[in-house]
């Protein structure tokens, strides 16, 4: 159950700015005097009370009386309701290559060149902002696989792990085998109508004891898809090098990944298979998957409104009576 306070004609409050401008003008006119005379002698002091208490009081309700009317005008509401979302639900795991060759600077960041990581890190974080309604689990790799976060819907501190995730947090080399089976792992007992891996790598493997296809085909047992993503330009590549006297150079190095085994994974699972040579050619990827793999979800609302107007018209006309009812009797304006 949600609850929201709205006014459905706000430009209405306008008008309050007018009665700041109205209590001064009042106020260099001079305010009316309410005075009782029960003897000569009040009348003899009135022009020494050109402010009464009553005067000002009778000054107050009419400005009081007319803010309230022009926020009856506005048409003040409570809305309450509830609404309930059923979402067909997918479950993703993330799996990313953390291995030293990810440090080639052949991509590039706000014009500049950027190693992969960086590059990767940045666009996997929009590909999470856009899925609010899925689950998302996390786990980079080089010689062997970490849990990087458990699937969740925290978006929040998705992105906090996604931003620790760094190079030379465990031994080099490239698993590719032994994430795609950790992953499928952490999927294994999702109820999801679709549980699906994104894998990215930049190279081939050569470490772990799962032969890649291998754990593909435990995967798709699992009903597990599998997208692969190579990244990186083909042939060679920039990496930084640092000399005997610390100084970092860049060096061009032959660069290598096994395209053929990534199309044999996505193939084996009813997933696809992409590569990515530069900033641009990632982001369309991870677009393009994040529009096959959409969610589905109903939204049903109920909204109903109090209209709250009336406490505050009742109230301003209450106001604005007893101020026309004090000046004409007892508390009777003199010019």
């Amino acid at each position: 159950m949600t609850a929201s306070f709205q006014f459905v004609h706000p430009q209405a409050l306008w008008l309050l700015l007018c009665l700041p401008l109205l209590a001064l003008w009042r106020g260099r006119m001079g305010q009316p005097a309410a005075l009782r005379m029960p003897s000569t002698d009040d009348a003899i002091h009135a022009g020494a009370r050109p402010r009464s208490k009553v005067g000002r009081l009778m000054a107050f309700l009419g400005l009081l009386a007319l803010g309230l009317l022009i926020a009856a005008l506005a048409r003040p509401r409570l809305g309450k309701g509830s609404s309930e979302v059923e979402a067909s639900g997918i479950d993703i795991m993330l799996a990313l290559d953390v291995s030293g060759s990810m440090e080639a600077l052949d991509f590039t960041l706000d014009g500049k060149p950027a190693n992969r990581v960086a590059v990767v890190k940045q666009v996997v974080g929009k590909f999470i902002s856009e899925r609010p309604n899925d689950r998302i689990g996390m786990l980079a790799f080089a010689a062997r696989p970490y849990l990087v976060s458990p699937l969740t819907l925290d978006q929040e501190f998705l992105a906090k792990r996604l931003a620790g995730v760094s190079l030379g947090q465990v031994e080099d080399g490239t698993a590719i085998g032994s994430a795609i089976a950790s992953a499928a792992n952490h999927l294994r007992n999702s109820t999801a109508k679709s549980r699906i891996i994104i894998l990215l790598t930049d190279g081939v493997n050569n470490a772990g004891a799962v032969n890649p296809l291998t754990a593909a085909e435990a995967a798709k047992a699992l009903g597990i898809k599998i997208y692969t993503i190579g990244a990186g330009t083909r042939g060679e590549a920039p990496f930084p090098v640092r000399d005997a006297f610390g100084r970092t150079h860049l060096q061009t190095m032959k660069v290598d990944i096994d395209e053929e085994m990534l199309q044999q994974v996505a193939a084996a699972t009813g997933g696809q298979e992409f590569r990515a040579t530069d900033t641009d050619s990632l982001k369309n990827i991870y677009e393009s998957i994040n529009k096959l793999e959409t969610t589905t979800h109903k939204l049903k609302k109920y909204q109903r409104y109090d209209e709250l107007y009336l406490y505050f018209l009742g109230p301003g006309l209450a106001s604005l009576l007893l101020e026309q009812i004090l000046s004409q009797t007892r508390f009777r304006r003199l010019p």
